[in-house]
């Protein structure tokens, strides 16, 4: 299936939207060893569109842990749950910071199958957000 294609215009308006933070782990692209990626909430192979309200930003690891997934399994009850939908939810609802503002910990059967699935609190996070913290510039000052 060929790649779909998405404006630079549409990227942009994507990217100031999340003010240059990843939609899912809240990671800021500024600090990022990778480009940034628009994704698909739901991936054109399931249906997805290139319309606004189907793209998130996405750090690179989480893009490629969520690849065409739009489901994962709770762990607390192994039930198959949606991931969650940056248009359709709201960041908070469905995730909070632990005391040292270093993991993120889901709060519902969403946040946690998301947190598992898209692997959140990956290594390499939880070491940026501890020293972004020590110098003032975490968490995210926006609501995400």
């Amino acid at each position: 299936m060929p790649k779909s294609y998405i404006s630079v215009e549409t990227k942009r308006r994507v990217f100031d939207r999340a003010h240059g933070y990843c939609e899912y782990c809240q990671s800021p692209s500024h600090y990022g060893t990778s480009s940034f990626q628009i994704e698909h909430i739901v991936p054109t192979s399931r249906g997805g569109d290139n319309g606004l309200r189907n793209l998130a930003l996405s750090c690179p690891g989480c893009n490629g842990h969520k690849s065409d997934r739009i489901e994962a399994i709770d762990p607390a009850d192994g039930e198959l749950v949606p991931l969650y939908n940056p248009r359709k939810q709201t960041w908070h609802d469905h995730f909070s910071w632990n005391e040292q503002y270093s993991l993120i910990l889901g709060i519902t059967a969403t946040g946690r199958a998301t947190v598992e699935a898209l692997q959140v609190n990956r290594t390499s996070l939880v070491n940026l957000r501890q020293a972004l913290y020590m110098i003032g510039k975490h968490p995210p000052r926006f609501e995400g």
